[in-house]
C-alpha cells in the first residue's frame, strides 16, 4: 500500500534542500520560536503533539520542509506535499496510504479546501493519520477557523490540537534573516551589505533569498567578498 500511495504522487515534488530548522530565522520569544519548538518535537516525535495547524504568510513551506527533512534525517518515513502542485490530481487516490507516513506534511490548504472532493479526502485521511498514530503537519494562509471548507466535521477536525501563526518579519528581522542565510552558505555579510541588499531590492524574503543565490555563485566563481561595490556591480545598480 505505501509504495502504490508512493507512485502516484506526481512527479517534481521534492524538498529544498536549505529548507532545515538551522537556517530558519526566528527571534527570541515570538510566536515562530515557540512553533520552530513545536514542530521539532512533531517531527522527532519527542513531544505530545499529533497535529500542528501552521498558519500566516512568511516561511510555512520552509518549515513543513524542515520537519520533513528532520524526520527523514532520523530514519522516520517523511511525506512533504504542496497542495497547489497538485490540485489537479484526483485527491482519493493521491492520498491513499499516507497514513503510514510517521510524518506527513499539507502545505496549502487553501488551494484545494471548498471543493467537496478534496474536502472529504482530507477529512478521511485526517482520521486515518489519527488511528495510525502518525503526525500531520499541515498549513494555510487563514486560521483554522476562516478556512472556506466545505465539510464542518473537516472544519471542526482542523481546529484541534495546536495551531500557530506566523507573523511577517519586520525590516531589522529580515536582514538578520539574510546574514544568517549567508552565513550558511559560508558567506560573510556584515550589516551595511545586508541592509544595502535589503533597501535595493523587494523586501519580500523569497526574492531577498535569491538575491543572495545569486550573489553567492559570482562570489564564489569571482572569489570576490560580499561589499558594497561587488553588490552594485551584480544586481546592476
Amino acid at each position: 500500500m505505501m509504495i502504490q500511495a508512493h507512485a502516484q504522487l506526481p512527479l517534481g515534488v521534492h524538498l529544498n534542500d536549505e529548507a532545515t530548522f538551522g537556517n530558519f530565522f526566528v527571534s527570541a520569544g515570538s510566536t515562530a520560536a515557540l512553533a520552530l519548538e513545536a514542530i521539532r518535537a512533531l517531527s522527532s516525535k519527542s513531544g505530545p503533539d499529533t497535529f500542528i495547524y501552521l498558519w500566516g504568510w512568511s516561511g510555512l513551506s520552509h518549515l513543513l520542509q524542515a520537519a520533513c527533512h528532520d524526520a527523514r534525517e532520523r530514519g522516520y518515513a517523511g511525506q512533504y506535499l504542496p497542495l497547489d502542485e497538485v490540485a489537479g490530481f484526483a485527491p482519493t487516490e493521491l492520498l491513499e496510504g499516507l497514513e503510514f507516513q510517521d510524518l506527513l506534511c499539507l502545505d496549502g490548504l487553501e488551494a484545494v479546501l471548498g471543493r467537496p472532493d478534496w474536502d472529504l479526502a482530507l477529512f478521511h485521511l485526517y482520521n486515518r493519520v489519527q488511528v495510525q498514530g502518525s503526525r500531520l503537519l499541515v498549513s494555510a494562509h487563514s486560521s483554522p477557523r476562516e478556512l472556506a471548507c466545505s465539510l464542518p466535521d473537516l472544519a471542526s477536525r482542523l481546529a484541534w490540537g495546536s495551531s500557530y501563526r506566523l507573523d511577517s518579519l519586520n525590516d531589522l528581522e529580515k536582514q538578520r534573516a539574510l546574514q544568517q542565510r549567508a552565513l550558511f552558505r559560508g558567506l560573510d555579510m556584515n550589516d551595511e551589505v545586508a541592509r544595502f541588499i535589503l533597501n535595493h531590492n523587494s523586501r519580500e524574503l523569497k526574492q531577498l533569498f535569491e538575491c543572495l543565490d545569486t550573489l553567492d555563485r559570482r562570489s564564489l566563481a569571482e572569489k570576490r567578498r560580499l561589499s558594497i561595490p561587488f553588490v552594485k556591480e551584480v544586481l546592476g545598480l
